[in-house]
């Protein structure tokens, strides 16, 4: 197998395009949505993630100093606005009116989510770390809100149903068929064993 030698780049992929919405401490701030797509879970307990934000984007100011915020899953219905919120300012764009979206003010923060997300993830920040092109936003998660249309009737949270999306190199993508389920290999592995030694004359 021959393989060919590249400088260090990010190319760790597919990731999570997420819509993390911000909201100043003024009187009359105005909400914000920048797209992120360097965002991740850093540890399960506490809850923490993790956001990479370039410093000269509007946004970083207005988490800096409010000090949270709030991560919104994307579907396949939001991928539009997913788009148009990391390509325009919202030093000059209302970005939850002029992509239809609405805020939902939960109990967790004073930051909006945005409704039509099936998942807002509500952070607030414990670091900002300057690591060079982008600082990195490590947060403690103080709760999380779901929209029940995807509760099924065993009272789970039926996540696929959402159609989430992920993006790749530039391109967004739906989420693709299921390969498997978490330890499916461990499993099989077991499945066989139980099997062979069941059978009286394997190895006889």
């Amino acid at each position: 197998m021959s393989k060919l030698n590249w400088k260090p780049g990010n190319m760790l992929y597919p990731v999570p395009a997420v819509m993390v919405s911000c909201k100043g401490r003024e009187k009359d701030a105005v909400p914000n949505i920048i797209t992120v797509a360097w965002a991740g879970t850093i540890c399960s307990d506490p809850a923490m993630l993790s956001i990479s934000v370039r410093p000269e984007r509007y946004s970083h100011d207005i988490i800096e100093k409010s000090g949270e915020f709030v991560v919104n899953l994307t579907t396949e219905d939001l991928v539009r606005a997913c788009d148009w919120c990391g390509v325009c300012s919202g030093r000059d764009h209302d970005k939850f009116k002029e992509m239809k979206l609405t805020e939902y003010v939960s109990d967790f923060i004073e930051t909006p989510a945005i409704a039509e997300s099936p998942v807002n993830i509500y952070c607030k920040v414990q670091e900002i770390k300057k690591l060079g092109s982008h600082d990195m936003f490590i947060a403690t998660v103080t709760g999380v809100t779901v929209n029940e249309e995807y509760m099924d009737e065993n009272g789970r949270f039926d996540l696929d149903a959402t159609k989430l999306t992920a993006y790749s190199h530039g391109e967004y993508f739906s989420l693709g068929n299921e390969l498997g389920k978490f330890g499916f290999s461990v499993r099989k592995r077991k499945k066989k064993a139980a099997k062979n030694l069941s059978n009286p004359a394997h190895g006889a």
